[in-house]
């Protein structure tokens, strides 16, 4: 199975690079899934429904997110009802939505699970725990395990790496917006990075403008910041997994400039 994996999405330049290429993207690596983070798709903070849905009709098949989430009300009401976009599942029970999407592509079943870390980070639950009991529910007919952690230690991220390594298929760091190099393929056959990167402007400090992000470390009176333009960049991962075990074959770090 070939698998993308499409770096937190920033704002208008993000989006529209990926409405525009993901059908070419598809094709090109010949990609059975694609999986996006959408944390920061309107304006850098969270979702609306119709730029999702947008997303989803021009062909990302499943989106994970992290922190920003919930930073715009309208989200709220709308992850409960769209099973293709996850929030955090270790976030406190009774947060709207889900952390877990199963389905089956072709004849093969897959899940992508999305968790958050908490070194650096606001309140949740413990991560690798919430990890386990995922686990130990998952119909072990699902051998093809994707999951997002949105974390900003990298030792907590690589620990959660090592940690499910050869019970999962690929463990990916996303929310930091700067791009790792570290991809490999763990001894239990796990692809893991710890961070996938940004797709969106790469003009400015991780997707905004960068004007109004020195502003903000030089004055008291902070400016809203806009997104960033030029040098747009879609960045991820491609996986190929074998579906009979859940291991990854190979991961491949993408950073594709987009001209639009």
């Amino acid at each position: 199975m070939k698998i993308l994996v499409i770096g937190d999405i920033v704002g208008r330049p993000g989006r529209t690079a990926v409405r525009d290429r993901v059908q070419d993207l598809r094709e090109q690596y010949k990609a059975d899934l694609i999986v996006a983070n959408v944390e920061n798709l309107a304006g850098g903070y969270s979702v609306t429904p119709p730029l999702v849905e947008e997303l989803l009709a021009a062909g990302v098949d499943v989106m994970t997110s992290g922190n920003h989430i919930f930073d715009k009300r309208e989200a709220i009401d709308y992850i409960a009802q769209q099973p293709r976009l996850l929030r955090p599942a270790n976030y406190p029970p009774g947060t709207p939505g889900r952390g877990l999407w199963t389905g089956e592509i072709g004849d093969t079943p897959v899940a992508v699970i999305n968790l958050i870390g908490r070194v650096f980070m606001g309140p949740a639950d413990d991560p690798f725990r919430a990890a386990d009991a995922i686990l130990r529910e998952l119909d072990q007919d699902i051998k093809v395990r994707l999951v997002d952690f949105h974390a900003e230690a990298t030792s907590e991220k690589c620990a959660l790496g090592w940690y499910l390594d050869g019970r999962v298929s690929a463990v990916f760091g996303t929310h930091t917006h700067v791009q790792t190099a570290d991809e490999r393929i763990l001894p239990r056959g796990t692809a893991y990075i710890t961070d996938i990167g940004m797709t969106g402007s790469h003009a400015g400090v991780i997707g905004m403008d960068r004007d109004d992000v020195i502003a903000r470390f030089l004055t008291v009176t902070h400016r809203r910041m806009e997104n960033a333009k030029g040098d747009v960049r879609i960045c991820g991962i491609a996986l190929d997994i074998d579906e009979t075990t859940g291991r990854a074959r190979e991961i491949t770090r993408l950073a594709l400039r987009h001209e639009p």
